[in-house]
């Protein structure tokens, strides 16, 4: 059982669970994101099982008629085994949103899995005429060219700063920098791009400044944050008319990504202490 204190930043253990987060998330006006939980798989068995996990989930995604989509790690479904294990079971999952009408995105981990995940998403993204999205970290320096890349593409991209600490060679750690850089590929998208642009923030400042893009170029985009983190701030930007996803952690392997949520933030510090001793 997931003790209350952790339930801030984690909707359960159980896919109903999950579910029952977002039922009440689309009463507030925000769409959800359901992630299991669950990374770094070097057995088949394992990426098989979480595999039909989320062709599972989305299949109840369809029957309850909610507002919600899924994302999926590459290092999850057998990109630890093989790429071509990660390729084919994220087509069973890309073939699923299809039939259901979920859609499916993929997230993004360290800089080695980059061109594997792109090579897949990419692949499947056209095959499917969208349905999907990836998600993009702008402290990566290759960022920008995987952006004119996609251009085309008929997928969503989900613009974040990036948690990984990359290697200086290849990325740049520095906040000002990286706030600086969000701001010019946020700029280049709602240029080149005609919709799919997903904010992946919780900074006010970049949700501002992409909230002006949008009202200089009429490009569609959406907010996506974090479920325990800025929840009141979601409320409001969808209350205000503007497409908000909370993502949405669920599943047994909750530990390590709470704890993950505690070094984050001291305010998610602080709040765990007061839960403590409340």
């Amino acid at each position: 059982m997931i003790p209350p204190v952790a339930r801030k930043f984690v909707a359960g253990e159980t896919a109903p669970e999950a579910l029952e987060h977002v039922e009440a998330l689309n009463a507030k006006g925000v769409a959800g994101i359901c992630n299991l939980l669950g990374e770094h798989y070097d057995d088949p068995a394992d990426a098989a099982r979480d595999t039909a996990a989320y062709c599972e989930l989305i299949e109840l995604i369809d029957d309850a008629g909610l507002e919600a989509c899924v994302s999926v790690k590459p290092s999850q479904i057998g990109l630890d085994v093989a790429d071509s294990m990660f390729a084919d079971n994220l087509e069973q999952i890309a073939a699923q949103g299809a039939a259901h009408g979920v859609f499916v995105w993929v997230d993004m981990e360290d800089y080695t899995t980059t061109d594997a995940t792109l090579e897949a998403y990419e692949s499947l993204v056209r095959e499917h005429d969208g349905g999907m999205g990836v998600c993009l970290q702008v402290n990566l320096n290759r960022t920008r060219e995987d952006l004119e890349r996609l251009a085309d593409a008929p997928g969503k991209i989900r613009l974040v700063k990036g948690a990984y600490n990359e290697p200086k060679d290849i990325s740049i750690r520095e906040k000002e920098r990286i706030d600086d850089r969000y701001r010019r590929l946020l700029e280049y998208m709602f240029e080149a791009y005609d919709d799919g642009i997903a904010v992946g923030s919780h900074d006010p400042a970049m949700i501002s400044h992409a909230r002006q893009l949008h009202e200089e170029y009429g490009t569609p985009y959406e907010v996506q944050m974090l479920t325990g983190v800025r929840e009141e701030r979601q409320y409001e930007l969808a209350a205000a008319g503007v497409p908000v996803y909370q993502y949405i952690p669920y599943g047994t392997k909750w530990l390590s990504y709470f704890y993950r949520r505690l070094r984050e933030r001291k305010g998610n510090l602080v709040f765990a202490a007061r839960a403590l001793v409340s």
